[in-house]
């Protein structure tokens, strides 16, 4: 088993977060590439080339890479630019259903392994006086479609159907699956109360 740390390619809080609560050994490297979809390019086409070139753009012998959007009616909703896109997001999105897809990808060694997750979230019907409130908190100004489920945006929330750590940005049952198919089963409570790996090999 080696000591070096998994390494996600994010420079999401989200992300960072529900890897330390399971108390991987991590280090962060965000990719910094540019997020562009290319013409026809599907949303689940676009999350997968983007988690895949994250994976493959940072050094590390098991390095993470993930990506989430926000899709309605065929439209795809990433990160408002402004106050006023971040509404007209919110807008497209009460009182529907919307799907997010959220795809993880993990280098390692010359093998790259691959899972994404397609997750439907519902909105409440509320108002622009209420959405523009939840703008004003700041949260939904670096999210996929303008809200965060684990924060304020649960107030939004009527139902989901698939994974809450999905639509946070990383599920987390996948990425356990993807380490495991690498070689690196999770285990509880390692050294000092960490978890650690073991080769599965």
């Amino acid at each position: 088993m080696s000591d070096e740390p998994l390494t996600l390619a994010s420079g999401s809080p989200r992300r960072r977060q529900l890897l330390e609560m399971l108390g991987i050994p991590l280090r962060v490297i965000p990719a910094n590439l540019p997020e562009v979809r290319r013409v026809h390019e599907t949303p689940v086409d676009y999350v997968e080339r983007l988690a895949r070139e994250k994976a493959l753009s940072v050094p590390g012998r098991l390095v993470l890479g993930a990506d989430t959007t926000v899709v309605v009616r065929d439209a795809v909703l990433e990160k408002p630019s402004d106050e006023a896109d971040a509404l007209r997001m919110l807008r497209k999105l009460t009182g529907r259903t919307h799907q997010v897809v959220t795809s993880v990808a993990l280098a390692a060694g010359e093998a790259l392994h691959q899972a994404t997750d397609v997750t439907n979230v519902t909105f409440r019907r509320v108002d622009d006086a209420f959405l523009e409130a939840y703008i004003a908190t700041g949260e939904a100004m670096d999210k996929a479609g303008a809200y965060g489920i684990q924060g304020y945006g649960a107030a939004l929330v009527e139902r989901i159907e698939g994974d809450f750590f999905s639509v946070m940005g990383l599920p987390v049952r996948l990425v356990l699956q993807l380490l495991e198919k690498a070689g690196e089963k999770y285990l509880f409570g390692g050294q000092e109360g960490r978890a650690a790996f073991s080769a599965a090999r």
